[in-house]
């Protein structure tokens, strides 16, 4: 498996015959709105994609979404709207966002409830996420997270947009994904708590789960002030940076599992 991160959220998963693209921002930097108003105001997105972008792009068989309303252009903005009805790609998403995206005219495909279901050759369960909280929370779409488990291939869990909450924290223990990817911006308005996991989860997170944590939503955002940086120098000096990664924009990191199945990185 391999799983390269572009920008913020968005990132391409590989297994197999499939290259799944999951909460694609495709929009060139500074080209969409900003998310803070009382400090340094900055639009978004604060960095461009990796030069080797179109690269990967061009292999992208399917793309999944963990949510996209309410305005969650970080998640699926109108240039990756685009580029998705251009190539007619199919869009993995839950049935709630299936009717707006349909609207969009794009290629949908609900995935199964939350029992789960088959994924390709394997298997996906939702994970429900917790965008925020009081009132904050109520502006947000929350979503869902997905445990994937693939024949041959480490078990992942791409965990969307949440804080660490007790559905979060089941999934890292009772499941025990191999690879986890968890957002660790800390994003937070002017107003309000945190929407996001931030610095402090990933280190508890790391604690929680004996695999690998890929944190992202990092330095792409205006409002999500956890730097690369300062995550891995936190976990270095806790003893967790064996089990943590932080890819740049434009990285893949790859993931395979022994004949004992065991990761093997």
């Amino acid at each position: 498996m391999k799983i390269t991160q572009l920008r913020n959220a968005t990132l391409i998963v590989e297994f197999g015959e499939v290259c799944l693209l999951v909460d694609p921002m495709l929009a060139a930097q500074g080209q969409l709105p900003a998310l803070k108003y009382f400090a340094r105001r900055r639009r978004n997105p604060l960095v461009e994609m990796p030069n080797n972008a179109a690269e990967h792009l061009q292999r992208v068989t399917h793309c999944l979404i963990t949510h996209c309303q309410k305005g969650h252009f970080d998640h699926l903005d109108r240039t990756a709207i685009r580029w998705l009805r251009e190539r007619n790609t199919p869009v993995l998403c839950m049935a709630e966002d299936a009717d707006y995206l349909r609207k969009r005219r794009l290629n949908v495909q609900e995935l199964p409830g939350m029992s789960g279901g088959t994924f390709f050759n394997g298997s996906i369960q939702a994970i429900a996420c917790l965008h925020g909280e009081g009132f904050i929370g109520n502006l947000m779409a929350h979503g869902y997270g997905y445990f994937i488990q693939i024949p041959g291939e480490p078990s992942l869990y791409l965990a969307g947009d949440t804080l660490l909450t007790a559905d979060v924290r089941h999934c890292l223990t009772e499941l025990a994904p191999t690879v986890s990817v968890l957002p660790a911006g800390g994003a937070r308005f002017d107003l309000g708590g945190e929407i996001i996991m931030d610095q402090a989860d990933i280190l508890a997170a790391l604690q929680l789960s004996s695999g690998i944590i890929v944190a992202n939503h990092l330095e792409a955002l205006d409002h999500c002030p956890v730097t690369r940086a300062d995550l891995l120098q936190e976990a270095t000096r806790r003893g967790f940076n064996k089990r943590l990664r932080v890819p740049l924009d434009g990285e893949t990191l790859e993931f395979s599992l022994s004949r004992q199945n065991q990761l093997a990185v």
